[in-house]
């Protein structure tokens, strides 16, 4: 579809602009996609046990909590593009730190150091819309980018996950070669973003707000190694309490001091205007599902039905294919966005999507005693994921100010981090609350039931907020005008 009025040399850059960027939203889900086959193996080559690669997660999902905004608002003052730069250098750099990495010590930073990757796709939605800026089209051209993006993070993640057995196989089983190709991928990776992707314009006399950041790191590793503690030490002890409610607390002077500056780390101002912060706690809520639910799904389809009376009973191999059916659903979900997204209002889109994942969570408490009714419900919930991964960021970047797209945007990734963190911490307890006696480790129907009502609840009140949202937010000016039925302006 094309609207009247858009710049034809735009729309050419743009298309270019996306290509490369599309190869690298491919490395971010090959990366993302390819060590999960690899899991049990990597235990193996690292001398420890199933437990504690928990700890790989928690310090990747910190490093992202933390790293994402600092980068995101040092795009904005020195250019998309290279920051981009810095975080591939960064993530090739981990990568090819894990194939020489034997020691569970060394392979916990280099895998935390690889988390850089989390900080791509905000930046990339932030240089999409700074080259669209100056056109009348530019926030749908956005949003049509950021479902190409979604679809290349989700390709390269099926493709992750099958590549990563095979490659393992095929290498005879040496771990360090089998390691070695997602870190030539992202060295590739690099090198198309040098040479293919124009620097986005930067806002003069920008200053960093180091003192900000500082206490914005402070309070984030606080709140997000609180969760990780509640996951694996249990909610019994008392000092992760103390850790969480010293996070929260510090908060407080972050946003005084922030409120006080010209030039802040976050201009909490600006997240707080109607058509943000809707957007920003939309992100945070989505995290819990699109980040918690996945294990809880795959454990629930391997329990065998015969034995605790619920489950799927499916083999490692099936399993891998109901994951891959859902990952399929998100790329149906981010293709979809745009398309809808042109025949309603934004807002709309973003409504339906949360909606969608409502639905899809809720009727798995209804509708999960065979293969055929899970598979309909996490399809529905996938769909919903889908665009909403791509509509956040592009819907961030549509509110923000003159300037401070990357920060909008890498917020939203975040909040979905903290998300995440909060609904690992909280499913995992309850799957290990009541666990079902005389069927080893299967957990409790119940503990299930909790983390369907948590994901379907928390996306019925994203739904909620999104009718907050003025009408036409996130909306181009041609598609308001048309909207409100008066003519497009050349």
């Amino acid at each position: 579809m094309t609207i009247a009025g858009a710049p034809r040399s735009l729309a050419q850059i743009t298309f270019a602009l996306v290509g490369f960027l599309f190869l690298l939203e491919l490395t971010s889900g090959i990366i993302q996609g390819y060590y999960i086959p690899l899991i049990s193996d990597l235990v193996h080559h690292l001398g420890i046990t199933d437990a504690d690669f928990n700890w790989f997660e928690a310090a990747q999902l910190l490093l992202s909590a933390i790293a994402v905004p600092i980068l995101a608002k040092l795009g904005d003052m020195f250019g998309h593009k290279r920051m981009l730069l810095v975080s591939t250098a960064l993530t090739a750099a981990a990568s090819w730190w894990l194939v020489i990495s034997g020691d569970f010590t060394t392979f916990l930073i280099a895998w935390a150091l690889q988390g850089f990757y989390s900080v791509w796709l905000p930046l990339e939605v932030a240089l999409i819309f700074d080259k669209g800026r100056r056109s009348k089209t530019g926030v749908s051209q956005t949003r049509r980018a950021a479902g190409l993006l979604v679809i290349a993070l989700e390709v390269g993640a099926i493709a992750g996950a099958l590549g990563g057995g095979a490659v393992f196989t095929a290498a005879g089983g040496n771990v360090a070669l089998t390691l070695a190709v997602p870190a030539i991928i992202v060295t590739a990776a690099f090198f198309a973003i040098l040479f293919g992707v124009p620097e986005s314009e930067r806002t003069p006399g920008r200053s960093l707000d180091l003192v900000g950041f500082v206490l914005l790191t402070f309070a984030l590793l606080l709140t997000t190694s609180s969760l990780t503690f509640l996951r694996i030490n249990g909610p019994g002890t008392w000092w992760v309490w103390v850790v969480m409610a010293a996070g929260l607390l510090a908060f407080l002077p972050f946003g005084r001091w922030v409120l006080g500056r010209e030039d802040p780390a976050i201009d909490l101002r600006m997240v707080a205007q109607k058509n943000m912060w809707p957007v920003q706690v939309t992100a945070g809520l989505f995290g819990i599902s699109v980040l918690g639910a996945q294990i809880p799904l795959s454990t629930f389809a391997g329990t065998d039905p015969d034995v605790a009376g619920y489950g799927l009973g499916l083999s490692s191999g099936m399993r891998s294919i109901v994951i891959g059916i859902y990952l399929i659903s998100l790329i149906l979900g981010a293709a979809l966005f745009a398309i809808f997204s042109r025949r309603l209002t934004p807002r709309i889109a973003l409504i339906v999507a949360t909606g969608l994942v409502t639905v899809g969570y809720f009727a798995l408490i209804f509708f999960h005693d065979d293969l055929a009714q899970v598979l309909v419900c996490i399809c529905i919930a996938g769909a919903g994921s889908g665009a909403l991964v791509a509509a956040l960021p592009a819907a961030a970047a549509a509110a923000a100010p003159l300037g401070q797209t990357g920060i909008a945007t890498g917020l939203t990734n975040t909040t979905k981090t903290i998300g995440g963190a909060f609904a690992s911490a909280t499913f995992g307890l309850a799957l290990a609350t009541g666990v079902t006696a005389g069927v080893g480790t299967a957990a409790s129907l119940s503990g299930y039931y909790t983390v369907w009502i948590v994901c379907g609840a928390t996306a019925l009140v994203a739904t909620v907020l999104l009718f907050f949202v003025p009408r036409l937010a996130f909306a181009d000016p041609v598609e308001a005008e048309i909207a409100e039925g008066t003519t497009p302006s050349a």
